[in-house]
């Protein structure tokens, strides 16, 4: 593995091999005793904002031995119309990795093509990988694993999120129930692309994706770059809120989750996350592990 892209981009085995490495980086914490960044400086460049994505990883860049710089948009020539293949050919020469949250699934891969260095994918439009391997770390903690599981993912299926669960199902073999309105769920056209054989369903029922579900998961219905259609938003994904009602559907133990941040009373109700907040803040610590599970196995190159 020379880059994190998407999930689209890993093998079942890949996804296995970082969740593996997960577990042992998180049950060492603090007691490292190899430190695989040593020497290296990476770059975070975020053209997004965000907590858990800047907190995670500048401290597991740190965590791993290494130093790490932050450029916003701001701080670069990318926010005054630079090409990201020139940026990356500049920093490709300077530092060791980079790690990208912005827009465009493209300019991602372009600056990973360009560079030559290490790029992680920290979001974007297209993808979500780091919160997925989080997330697959939380199912093996909370459930034991994924084979034989269903989660059902309610709101806005054509998001990020939607679509990286998706590969993500159909890398490792699981269940994946995809509830949203028309409009808001994924397309023809991105189900084509999906391997033979996945088990990724799609409905309009939110009933149906909760029945016999292991994982209920939902994101925010506004996603950054969405504000302008946020009253439209709010009324469409309005039936598809994780409630008390779903979960009663759902299997006996299962775990409820979120992204972050979330918007109580509205993608999910204030009370079913206060009484799953454990599993919920468990995730967003996941995150931590997951990511620096990847940048090792990157210094590594493997």
């Amino acid at each position: 593995m020379n880059h994190l892209l998407s999930i689209e981009s890993l093998s079942g085995a890949e996804i296995n091999a970082i969740i593996d490495a997960a577990v042992t980086l998180k049950a060492e914490r603090g007691n490292h005793t190899v430190q695989p960044l040593a020497g290296q400086c990476w770059a975070m460049i975020f053209s997004k904002s965000s907590t858990r994505t800047r907190v995670s990883f500048e401290v597991g860049v740190r965590e791993l031995g290494g130093s790490v710089m932050f450029l916003s948009s701001n701080d670069i020539q990318l926010g005054r119309g630079e090409p990201i293949k020139d940026t990356a050919r500049v920093m490709g020469r300077m530092l060791h990795g980079a790690i990208i949250r912005t827009f465009a699934q493209q300019d991602v891969e372009d600056f990973a093509q360009y560079s030559g260095i290490p790029t992680i994918n920290a979001l974007t439009d297209d993808e979500h990988p780091c919160q997925i391997l989080a997330d697959l770390l939380t199912m093996r903690e909370l459930l034991g694993g994924w084979e034989d599981k269903r989660v059902a993912f309610f709101g806005d299926g054509a998001c990020n999120m939607g679509r990286s669960w998706a590969w993500a199902a159909a890398r490792l073999g699981f269940e994946l129930a995809v509830a949203a309105p028309d409009g808001y769920q994924l397309d023809d056209e991105f189900m084509a692309q999906l391997p033979e054989g996945a088990k990724v369903t799609r409905t309009d029922d939110p009933k149906i994706a909760a029945e016999g579900a292991d994982v209920l998961y939902t994101d925010t219905w506004v996603s950054m770059g969405r504000e302008n259609e946020e009253a439209k938003r709010l009324v469409e994904l309005k039936p598809f809120q994780v409630n008390e009602a779903l979960l009663d559907l759902a299997n006996e133990g299962v775990i409820v989750q979120h992204c972050l941040p979330a918007y109580r009373d509205y993608e999910i109700t204030e009370r079913v996350l206060e009484s799953h907040a454990d599993q919920i803040f468990q995730q967003a610590e996941n995150r931590l592990h997951a990511q620096k599970a990847v940048l090792a196995l990157l210094a590594a190159g493997q």
